[in-house]
C-alpha cells in the first residue's frame, strides 16, 4: 500500500457475529478492488485480530479527507456498509489518522 506524507489513514475496527465471518470475508474480497478504484484511494487492507477471530480491521489510505468523504457518500459505500453492518455483533470504531510533523 503506497502512501504520501499528506495522506490519511482510516482504520475501522469491526466485530462480527462469529457465524457470519466467512460471509463478510467473501463480500470484502469482492468489494476491495472497487474501493481501491475510488479516486484518491491508495489501497485497502484487511487484518484479523490475533486473539479475537471475529474482530477485523480495515486500513485504507486516502489522498485526503475529501477523497475519503467522497467514498463515504458514494453508492458503493452505502451498499457495502449496509451489508457489513448487518453482520456486526458490536458497534464499529473508526479512526482517521495523519502523519505527525
Amino acid at each position: 500500500m503506497n502512501s504520501t506524507p499528506s495522506s490519511l489513514l482510516r482504520i475501522v475496527r469491526m466485530s462480527f457475529k462469529p457465524e457470519l465471518v466467512s460471509d463478510f470475508l467473501l463480500m470484502f474480497q469482492e468489494v476491495k478492488p472497487q474501493i481501491e478504484a475510488m479516486p484518491g484511494c491508495f489501497g485497502v487492507e484487511l487484518k484479523q485480530d490475533l486473539h479475537l477471530q471475529h474482530v477485523f480491521y480495515t486500513l485504507s489510505h486516502w489522498e485526503s479527507e475529501a477523497h475519503l468523504n467522497s467514498y463515504r457518500n458514494s453508492a458503493l459505500f452505502a451498499k457495502t456498509w449496509a451489508e457489513t453492518k448487518a453482520r456486526f455483533n458490536d458497534a464499529p470504531q473508526a479512526f482517521s489518522l495523519v502523519e505527525t510533523p
